[in-house]
């Protein structure tokens, strides 16, 4: 195989890539030696069949095979050699070619830009963590602790009250009529919660323990039995107690109530609790402090093909006028987005970044926690879309590398209270919210698109050129 690049223009590069004559037959005889064990012909004994009379018979499909192959084969070889990494696929022109003859064909390629991964060493950025102050620790507790109310025994004679706990047995009929489900024992409500039926509740203020009450509530539309919902019915009502709340002593035993070893454990655990609800968004804006640093890195040239793929995504859904009006702006969009790709997807290769199926499966356990009540639809979007897969692939993969960059990078450490932690956001929040607001062109997008869909563009060098579809050798 002989290869000249020619016609070097920036990034577009043109391979003429050669292979003998010799070569090519050498190829051929291969094909027709694999065949000739399966073929049967009339007149022959299986493996038997000249190779003259293969020819005839399976000549032009045989050679299909081979142009297929030696493209594939010779293509990869050559951008390999040449340290070629294309972006996008090449573009293949067969210049000559045939049975007997030699093959000459010339690989148009945009060849991806050089990267300097240097400066990420040194990227700086802010790294914030939350002093949380113990008076915020003890409200949180305060309010734990008032959403988990004790109650108490009353006196006989004493009436319910908002707020107080009845417990009661009751008996339901409608139009006179028992019905399944219709009885419960020891049912305990908070009054003021309307928490069993709309407006049960408000009917047993004032009752008191030992009293019977007749209370009339609807039943619901989510009901069991479906010829009774929004049926009126009367509950025949048993008072066995009522009880009033007390504050709960917060103390060793409320702690170990909540699962902590004592107070001073569940203060702790609380504390840091307060500090992860912050983590997660400040260690984003760390990371979004990086990928602005990273958009100063300085690439000489972006490939025109990818300017112009990422132009239609930023532009889908628009009309013709819109995108045009658009254009310059979407341009300069995408030149930064494939810039800040190219730079991590280089850093990525270099460190030799690897998502593993199991990282991938706890992304999608994530998703589902995200989304309770939804889990199977959420399991059944994935399994039906490699494409969401892949894009999750892609999340990850952009994620290892941002953490990465950021243990080698320069932290400039901030400890910081709750409320300057809030007021931060705030302000990240605002402004994102305004630049959202002035791109009502597109909704915003991961600077990378996903790193990994990036990378499988950056890749299709590896991938082979297409040929024209060839039919397989038939065998009879």
């Amino acid at each position: 195989m002989k290869v000249t690049v020619e016609n070097k223009k920036g990034l577009n590069k043109d391979l003429k890539i050669l292979i003998d004559k010799e070569t090519m037959n050498s190829y051929m005889d291969e094909k027709y030696e694999e065949i000739k064990g399966t073929v049967n012909l009339k007149g022959f004994r299986p493996g038997k069949v000249p190779k003259e009379v293969l020819k005839r018979q399976f000549g032009k499909a045989v050679f299909g095979e081979v142009l297929d192959k030696v493209l594939k084969d010779t293509s990869t070889k050559a951008l390999e050699e040449n340290k070629i990494k294309p972006a996008g696929q090449p573009k293949l022109d067969l210049k000559t070619y045939g049975e007997d003859k030699e093959l000459e064909y010339v690989l148009s390629v945009t060849e991806l830009p050089k990267v300097d991964i240097k400066p990420l060493e040194n990227i700086k950025f802010d790294q914030y963590t939350v002093k949380i102050d113990n008076s915020e620790t003890d409200k949180r507790i305060k309010e734990i602790a008032k959403n988990q109310p004790n109650f108490k025994d009353t006196k006989p004679e004493t009436k319910a009250k908002e707020g107080d706990l009845v417990a009661l047995d009751y008996k339901a009929t409608v139009d006179g009529k028992e019905f399944k489900g219709n009885e419960g024992k020891n049912t305990q409500l908070t009054l003021g919660k309307d928490l069993f039926l709309k407006g049960f509740d408000k009917q047993l203020i004032g009752v008191k323990k030992d009293d019977e009450k007749i209370v009339e509530a609807t039943l619901p539309e989510n009901f069991p039995e479906k010829e009774l919902i929004n049926k009126k019915a009367k509950f025949s009502c048993k008072i066995l107690n009522v009880k009033k709340p007390e504050e709960v002593k917060i103390d060793d035993n409320f702690a170990k109530n909540l699962g902590a070893k004592d107070l001073k454990d569940l203060k702790s655990l609380i504390s840091k609790q307060i500090n992860d609800e912050y983590k997660n968004s400040l260690d984003q804006l760390s990371k979004n402090q990086i990928l602005k640093e990273i958009e100063k890195i300085k690439i000489e040239e972006v490939p025109e093909n990818l300017i112009e793929e990422e132009v239609k995504i930023l532009s889908q859904g628009m009309t013709e006028n819109e995108a045009k009006k658009n254009k310059k702006n979407f341009e300069e969009k995408a030149k930064t987005r494939i810039k800040t790709g190219l730079i991590l997807n280089e850093f990525g290769e270099k460190n030799q970044i690897k998502v593993s199926e199991v990282e991938i499966q706890n992304e999608v356990q994530k998703q589902l926690r995200m989304m309770p009540g939804q889990e199977k639809m959420v399991m059944d979007f994935y399994q039906k879309n490699p494409s969401a897969v892949a894009s999750l692939r892609g999340t990850v993969y952009e994620e290892k590398i941002l953490n990465l960059i950021k243990d080698k990078g320069k932290a400039n450490k901030k400890e910081i209270t709750k409320s300057e932690a809030e007021k931060i956001l705030k302000e990240a929040h605002d402004h994102n919210h305004d630049n959202d607001h002035d791109e009502k062109d597109t909704k915003k997008k991961s600077n990378i698109k996903t790193i990994k869909e990036k990378k499988s563009s950056t890749k299709t060098a590896k991938s082979k050129p297409a040929t024209k579809k060839i039919k397989k050798v038939s065998k009879k």
